[in-house]
């Protein structure tokens, strides 16, 4: 095998030997309807190395792809971008040039369904903003550095042990909270009483 990839070198054959590159993003960010920046998570330091080269970059990108209401890909320097609008956010995934566009259309999708059923298919800014360290929990949940660890929205809900049916402590009064605790402290203390 040693003289085979020796030989392709030789030949001017060029392919990648990080086997991380295969699975891995550069970015994702979520603007809103005016090209500001909501959530943005960069994962490679030598094209997206300081704020001002990322806002750089998003305005660019923004402005590429906010005329067209759907999804689609982009190739913006050297950077392959997917990306999806709803109401008044835009969500894109961000890939070296040479990555596979169905991983990160899986990961985009990912993201976006993952989002939807947290925020109760209310995606919008407003609800998105109230609701950022959930969207931040699930960014972590898809990708860890920028290697893509699930596709599967359903599997990231549940890893973040959110139900988009459940009532979060947020949706419920402080006497209901109380309740439940006061009733949870009961149950143990019978039990420590029957031991």
């Amino acid at each position: 095998r040693n003289t085979s990839v020796a030989s392709a070198l030789k030949l001017g054959m060029d392919f990648d030997t990080d086997p991380t590159s295969l699975y891995s993003v550069k970015g994702i960010v979520i603007l809103d309807q005016d090209g500001n920046r909501i959530i943005a998570k960069y994962f490679d330091k030598s094209v997206f190395g300081t704020v001002k080269e990322q806002k750089a970059f998003e305005k660019n990108l923004f402005s590429k792809t906010s005329r067209n209401s759907t999804s689609d890909i982009v190739l913006l320097d050297g950077v392959t971008c997917l990306y999806r609008s709803n109401v008044d956010l835009h969500f894109y995934v961000l890939g070296s040039s040479r990555e596979n566009e169905l991983i990160l259309e899986a990961l985009l999708n990912c993201l976006y369904d993952s989002i939807s059923t947290v925020l109760r298919k209310q995606v919008e800014k407003k609800t998105l903003i109230d609701s950022m360290d959930t969207a931040m929990l699930i960014i972590d949940e898809i990708c860890d550095e920028g290697i893509i660890l699930e596709t599967d929205s359903t599997a990231v809900v549940q890893r973040c042990n959110l139900k988009g049916d459940d009532i979060s402590f947020s949706d419920q009064t402080f006497s209901q909270v109380g309740q439940t605790f006061i009733g949870a402290a009961k149950e143990q203390f019978k039990w420590s009483l029957l031991k």
